[in-house]
Protein backbone atom coordinates (compact mmCIF):
# COMPACT_ATOMS: atom_id res chain seq x y z
CA UNK A 1 0.00 0.00 0.00
CA UNK A 2 2.60 2.37 0.82
CA UNK A 3 4.58 2.04 -2.20
CA UNK A 4 1.25 2.49 -4.22
CA UNK A 5 1.04 5.83 -2.53
CA UNK A 6 4.48 6.58 -3.12
CA UNK A 7 4.08 6.11 -6.82
CA UNK A 8 1.03 7.84 -6.98
CA UNK A 9 2.75 10.78 -5.13
CA UNK A 10 5.65 10.40 -7.80
CA UNK A 11 3.68 10.55 -11.36
CA UNK A 12 3.20 13.77 -11.21
CA UNK A 13 6.79 15.08 -10.37
CA UNK A 14 7.49 12.70 -13.41
CA UNK A 15 4.74 14.03 -15.82
CA UNK A 16 5.97 17.47 -14.64
CA UNK A 17 9.56 17.12 -17.04
CA UNK A 18 7.55 15.78 -20.08
CA UNK A 19 5.70 18.81 -20.53
CA UNK A 20 7.29 22.08 -22.29
CA UNK A 21 9.45 24.00 -20.34
CA UNK A 22 8.41 27.34 -21.51
CA UNK A 23 5.84 28.13 -24.41
CA UNK A 24 7.85 27.24 -27.99
CA UNK A 25 6.75 30.94 -29.50
CA UNK A 26 8.75 32.38 -25.93
CA UNK A 27 11.98 30.06 -26.68
CA UNK A 28 11.86 30.44 -30.40
CA UNK A 29 11.22 34.68 -30.46
CA UNK A 30 13.63 35.28 -27.24
CA UNK A 31 16.89 33.53 -29.95
CA UNK A 32 15.81 36.01 -32.34
CA UNK A 33 15.78 38.43 -30.40
CA UNK A 34 19.26 37.95 -28.72
CA UNK A 35 20.59 37.65 -32.37
CA UNK A 36 18.79 41.14 -33.67
CA UNK A 37 20.33 42.44 -30.35
CA UNK A 38 23.94 41.93 -31.40
CA UNK A 39 23.59 42.34 -34.87
CA UNK A 40 22.15 46.19 -34.70
CA UNK A 41 25.16 47.56 -33.55
CA UNK A 42 27.06 46.00 -36.72
CA UNK A 43 24.50 47.15 -39.42
CA UNK A 44 24.72 50.39 -37.83
CA UNK A 45 27.80 50.94 -39.80
CA UNK A 46 25.91 51.70 -42.75
CA UNK A 47 23.80 54.52 -43.61
CA UNK A 48 20.94 53.33 -46.17
CA UNK A 49 19.62 55.82 -48.37
CA UNK A 50 15.62 55.38 -48.64
CA UNK A 51 14.76 57.67 -51.28
CA UNK A 52 15.07 61.20 -49.77
CA UNK A 53 15.53 59.64 -46.27
CA UNK A 54 18.73 58.39 -45.09
CA UNK A 55 19.02 56.23 -41.77
CA UNK A 56 21.49 54.17 -40.27
CA UNK A 57 20.76 50.69 -41.32
CA UNK A 58 20.86 49.58 -37.26
CA UNK A 59 17.07 50.47 -37.35
CA UNK A 60 16.27 47.65 -39.37
CA UNK A 61 17.06 44.65 -36.78
CA UNK A 62 16.07 47.59 -33.83
CA UNK A 63 12.69 47.59 -35.22
CA UNK A 64 12.69 44.18 -35.20
CA UNK A 65 13.51 44.07 -31.46
CA UNK A 66 10.06 46.49 -31.00
CA UNK A 67 8.02 44.57 -32.85
CA UNK A 68 9.41 41.09 -31.14
CA UNK A 69 8.83 42.70 -27.62
CA UNK A 70 5.47 44.04 -28.83
CA UNK A 71 4.59 40.20 -29.94
CA UNK A 72 5.74 38.41 -26.41
CA UNK A 73 3.76 41.29 -24.74
CA UNK A 74 0.51 40.21 -26.81
CA UNK A 75 1.08 36.48 -26.60
CA UNK A 76 2.37 36.45 -22.72
CA UNK A 77 2.16 39.17 -21.15
CA UNK A 78 3.59 42.38 -20.27
CA UNK A 79 6.32 41.40 -17.22
CA UNK A 80 7.62 38.67 -19.87
CA UNK A 81 8.42 41.18 -22.15
CA UNK A 82 10.00 43.38 -19.59
CA UNK A 83 12.01 40.29 -18.48
CA UNK A 84 13.30 39.73 -22.06
CA UNK A 85 14.41 42.99 -22.55
CA UNK A 86 16.01 43.38 -19.50
CA UNK A 87 18.10 39.73 -20.63
CA UNK A 88 18.71 41.48 -23.96
CA UNK A 89 21.29 43.57 -22.12
CA UNK A 90 23.34 40.15 -21.53
CA UNK A 91 24.34 39.34 -25.34
CA UNK A 92 24.34 43.36 -25.99
CA UNK A 93 26.90 43.93 -23.45
CA UNK A 94 28.67 40.27 -24.27
CA UNK A 95 29.24 41.52 -28.03
CA UNK A 96 30.45 44.85 -27.12
CA UNK A 97 33.44 43.41 -24.76
CA UNK A 98 33.83 40.58 -27.18
CA UNK A 99 34.16 42.72 -30.15
CA UNK A 100 36.82 45.60 -28.01
CA UNK A 101 39.10 41.96 -27.07
CA UNK A 102 39.21 41.12 -30.61
CA UNK A 103 39.86 44.44 -31.83
CA UNK A 104 42.78 44.58 -29.58
CA UNK A 105 44.58 41.24 -30.35
CA UNK A 106 47.28 40.74 -32.81
CA UNK A 107 46.00 40.91 -37.00
CA UNK A 108 47.14 37.86 -39.03
CA UNK A 109 49.83 39.44 -41.48
CA UNK A 110 48.01 37.39 -44.16
CA UNK A 111 44.58 38.45 -43.23
CA UNK A 112 43.50 39.72 -46.84
CA UNK A 113 44.28 43.65 -46.83
CA UNK A 114 40.74 45.44 -47.18
CA UNK A 115 39.56 43.55 -44.47
CA UNK A 116 42.28 44.18 -42.51
CA UNK A 117 41.34 48.24 -42.89
CA UNK A 118 37.43 47.91 -42.11
CA UNK A 119 37.67 45.70 -39.52
CA UNK A 120 38.57 48.27 -36.97
CA UNK A 121 36.97 50.76 -38.69
CA UNK A 122 33.60 49.06 -38.81
CA UNK A 123 33.86 47.51 -35.72
CA UNK A 124 35.58 49.87 -33.78
CA UNK A 125 33.18 52.33 -31.41
CA UNK A 126 33.78 54.80 -29.36
CA UNK A 127 32.83 54.34 -25.38
CA UNK A 128 30.31 57.58 -26.17
CA UNK A 129 28.38 55.35 -29.30
CA UNK A 130 28.69 52.30 -26.85
CA UNK A 131 26.89 54.04 -24.02
CA UNK A 132 24.24 55.60 -26.45
CA UNK A 133 23.22 52.67 -28.09
CA UNK A 134 22.65 50.90 -24.02
CA UNK A 135 20.74 53.28 -22.61
CA UNK A 136 19.11 54.16 -26.16
CA UNK A 137 18.10 49.96 -25.84
CA UNK A 138 17.10 49.68 -22.40
CA UNK A 139 14.58 52.91 -22.10
CA UNK A 140 13.18 52.95 -25.65
CA UNK A 141 12.55 49.08 -25.79
CA UNK A 142 10.89 49.14 -22.66
CA UNK A 143 8.91 52.25 -23.65
CA UNK A 144 7.60 50.51 -26.78
CA UNK A 145 6.42 47.51 -24.31
CA UNK A 146 4.82 49.57 -21.47
CA UNK A 147 3.17 51.95 -24.55
CA UNK A 148 1.88 48.62 -26.46
CA UNK A 149 0.30 46.65 -23.34
CA UNK A 150 -1.05 49.87 -22.26
CA UNK A 151 -3.04 50.98 -25.04
CA UNK A 152 -4.34 47.42 -24.84
CA UNK A 153 -8.22 47.02 -24.53
CA UNK A 154 -8.39 43.18 -24.59
CA UNK A 155 -5.89 41.03 -26.52
CA UNK A 156 -6.27 40.88 -30.39
CA UNK A 157 -7.67 43.62 -30.80
CA UNK A 158 -6.26 46.72 -32.96
CA UNK A 159 -3.02 45.28 -32.42
CA UNK A 160 -1.26 46.72 -35.72
CA UNK A 161 -2.26 50.06 -34.29
CA UNK A 162 -1.07 49.71 -30.77
CA UNK A 163 2.34 48.41 -32.32
CA UNK A 164 2.74 51.61 -34.94
CA UNK A 165 2.12 54.16 -32.18
CA UNK A 166 4.47 52.31 -29.37
CA UNK A 167 7.07 52.08 -32.25
CA UNK A 168 6.74 55.54 -33.42
CA UNK A 169 6.93 57.20 -30.07
CA UNK A 170 9.73 54.67 -28.48
CA UNK A 171 11.60 55.52 -31.63
CA UNK A 172 11.64 59.47 -31.65
CA UNK A 173 12.44 58.62 -27.45
CA UNK A 174 15.61 56.32 -29.34
CA UNK A 175 16.45 58.92 -31.70
CA UNK A 176 16.70 61.60 -29.06
CA UNK A 177 18.80 59.51 -26.68
CA UNK A 178 21.19 57.88 -29.29
CA UNK A 179 22.32 61.15 -30.67
CA UNK A 180 22.61 63.32 -27.57
CA UNK A 181 24.63 61.02 -25.62
CA UNK A 182 26.59 60.02 -28.80
CA UNK A 183 27.11 63.56 -30.56
CA UNK A 184 26.31 66.40 -28.54
CA UNK A 185 29.14 68.86 -28.32
CA UNK A 186 30.99 67.07 -30.73
CA UNK A 187 28.78 68.68 -33.79
CA UNK A 188 25.43 70.17 -34.51
CA UNK A 189 22.50 67.39 -33.20
CA UNK A 190 19.69 69.08 -34.31
CA UNK A 191 19.22 67.91 -38.12
CA UNK A 192 20.71 64.72 -37.34
CA UNK A 193 17.91 64.03 -34.45
CA UNK A 194 14.99 65.55 -37.10
CA UNK A 195 16.64 63.44 -39.80
CA UNK A 196 16.81 60.42 -37.92
CA UNK A 197 13.63 60.64 -36.25
CA UNK A 198 11.35 61.29 -39.32
CA UNK A 199 13.03 57.78 -41.36
CA UNK A 200 12.77 55.40 -37.97
CA UNK A 201 8.87 57.44 -38.21
CA UNK A 202 8.43 56.28 -41.91
CA UNK A 203 9.89 53.01 -40.71
CA UNK A 204 7.93 52.14 -37.92
CA UNK A 205 4.76 53.01 -40.03
CA UNK A 206 5.30 51.03 -42.92
CA UNK A 207 6.94 47.65 -41.48
CA UNK A 208 5.55 47.18 -37.97
CA UNK A 209 1.62 46.78 -38.79
CA UNK A 210 2.17 44.01 -40.88
CA UNK A 211 4.93 41.96 -38.98
CA UNK A 212 3.86 42.14 -35.86
CA UNK A 213 0.52 40.88 -36.80
CA UNK A 214 2.84 38.19 -38.43
CA UNK A 215 4.62 37.35 -34.91
CA UNK A 216 1.39 36.97 -33.02
CA UNK A 217 0.45 34.76 -35.38
CA UNK A 218 3.58 32.45 -35.44
CA UNK A 219 3.21 32.78 -32.27
CA UNK A 220 0.05 31.37 -31.55
CA UNK A 221 0.90 28.50 -34.24
CA UNK A 222 3.66 27.41 -32.47
CA UNK A 223 2.32 27.51 -29.38
CA UNK A 224 -0.64 24.90 -31.01
CA UNK A 225 2.47 22.53 -31.71
CA UNK A 226 2.39 19.73 -29.44
CA UNK A 227 4.63 19.34 -26.66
Amino acid sequence: MTSEVQAAADAPREGAGAGRAIPLSLFAFAIFYGGMVTIAGVLGAKQVALGPLAVEAGIFAFLMLVITSSAIAELHGRPTADRLVRLGFVPLIAAILLTFIVIRLPTDEGMYEPAKEAFPIILGQSWRLMAAGIVAYGVSVTLNVYIFSRLSRGKGRLIAVRAAIASVLSQIVDTLIFITIAFYGVRPIGDLILGQGIAKVVLSIIMVPPLIYLFVTLGRKLDRQPA
